[in-house]
């Protein structure tokens, strides 16, 4: 008996059964047969094109590579499953013996899996991202996120690391580098610059005066900030050695131990940004300075038609900080 077998793949195994018995050799020897599922998955689309050019466009490949998935295949099963007659190709008697059952079981397995996949798209898009992000960027424009409309709906949640997409831990993600990610497909959302920010009134005079002051403060600084160096060496009057530097995992802390008053920090502006509106940071210096990367939206290949990324990717696009249009 077969049991918690789902059906499809039980009538694919039941089939196989009827092979092994037509055969006269058992199920576990039929089972073992070392045969290739992309040279089943090859014959069974030129055996209902009866093309080889066909099948290769179906299934994303080269002809050649039908071909040979075909012959691997035929060598593996000791028959000669299509016979090329002048420019026509059919299926010789083993080839119309197998097409069917074939085709029943891809036919099968492809509803299962679409079902599957129709029931995840039906839910919410699963978005993976830094929580400085979430906290300082997103958080203040999810009041114009419409949650309600359909295809919508949103399941965030943080990590300080990047997950493995492929592995399902989440739909997309929201990153933070230079957009290269392998086994991703990544789309530049908006650049980003960064700055030198304390509590308002924190160091004030000239400029002079303004770096006498940082260099006794203690800086703030994540390991996520680069290009840092370079807003030092740019600094006009600068660079200056701070009293102390404190590195910490989160771009968050390193700003809200600005806000509060325990030092300066170095950060991302367009992270800043809110709290410089409410009046909680301003900048030191107004030295903006392009970081080299940026914040991107990532997702697996087969996500790029997905409806709900797409209406996640559009409202992106819209909240993008002005002039900043990757």
């Amino acid at each position: 008996m077969l049991y918690d077998v789902p059906p499809c793949e039980a009538a694919f195994l039941c089939k196989l059964w009827r092979i092994a018995a037509a055969s006269g050799r058992s199920f576990v020897h039929a089972m073992r047969i070392p045969v290739a599922l992309n040279g089943l998955r090859a014959f069974e689309a030129a055996a209902r094109h009866l093309s080889i050019k066909e099948a290769a466009l179906e299934l994303a490949v080269t002809p050649s590579a039908v071909s040979h998935q075909l012959r691997s295949l035929e060598d593996a099963l000791g028959v000669e499953l299509l016979r090329r007659i002048g420019t026509r190709l059919e299926l010789t008697a083993a080839g119309r013996k197998l097409a069917p059952g074939l085709n029943l079981g891809f036919t099968q397995i492809a509803e299962s899996v679409g079902g599957l996949r129709e029931e995840r798209l039906a839910g919410p898009l699963r978005l993976n991202m830094l929580p400085t992000f979430a906290t300082h960027w997103l958080s203040p424009r999810l009041g114009r996120y419409p949650f309600a409309r359909r295809g919508f709906s949103l399941e965030i949640a943080t990590t300080q690391e990047e997950v493995d997409l492929a592995a399902g831990v989440a739909d997309a993600g929201i990153w933070y580098g230079d957009g290269q990610w392998p086994g991703v497909v990544s789309e530049l959302l908006f650049e980003t610059s960064i700055d030198l920010y304390a509590r308002p009134g924190f160091a004030s005079g000239r400029p002079s005066e303004k770096i006498a002051r940082v260099g006794q403060a203690n800086l703030f600084m994540s390991r996520h900030c680069v290009g840092w160096r370079h807003w030092m060496a740019t600094l006009p009057g600068g660079p200056f050695e701070p009293g102390c530097l404190t590195w910490v995992d989160s771009s968050g802390l390193t700003l809200q131990a600005a806000a509060d008053g325990a030092g300066v920090a170095i950060a991302v502006c367009e992270l800043a940004e809110h709290m410089v509106e409410q009046g909680r940071l301003e900048s030191v210096f107004r030295h903006p300075v392009p970081a080299g990367i940026g914040f991107h939206l990532v997702y697996p290949e087969s996500l790029r038609e997905d409806r709900r990324l797409d209406n996640l990717r559009c409202w992106l696009r819209e909240q993008r900080p002005a002039g900043n249009e990757a």
